[in-house]
């Protein structure tokens, strides 16, 4: 058995697409009625389909999980999120831990959590 994607809720499938295309250059593989597989396995579900298939209410920045990515530049990434999306609600700081490496958390627009850090 294997891992295959990992699913998140989203209220507007094309911002999100956007998104995530203009800071991590993921694009998309497969689109079907409301649902986006896009490169690295990241899976795109608007909001209401997946409130309807679970019956509860889909809880943005519950800080539950989160996505995380790896950015030699990790100053640079910073740079282009906040040009890019200046509205961006940040989960803390960039941070610097011990051994060096560097890490910045930040939500998506539908309030997913993500973490962005330099390689260990």
């Amino acid at each position: 058995m294997r891992l295959k994607n990992v699913l998140i809720a989203v209220k507007d499938i094309e911002r999100s697409r956007k998104f995530y295309h203009d800071l991590f250059g993921l694009v998309p593989v497969l689109e079907s009625d409301g649902n986006m597989i896009l490169t690295e396995g990241l899976v795109l579900q608007e909001k209401e389909i997946w409130k309807a298939a679970l019956g509860k209410e889909i809880i943005p920045r519950s800080n539950s999980c989160e996505l995380y990515f790896e950015e030699r530049d990790l100053d640079g990434f910073v740079k282009k999120l906040e040009e890019q999306y200046p509205d961006t609600i940040y989960a803390g700081k960039t941070e610097e831990n011990s051994w060096g490496r560097k890490s910045v958390r930040f939500y998506d627009p539908d309030g997913n959590l993500i973490e962005v850090g330099t390689p260990a």
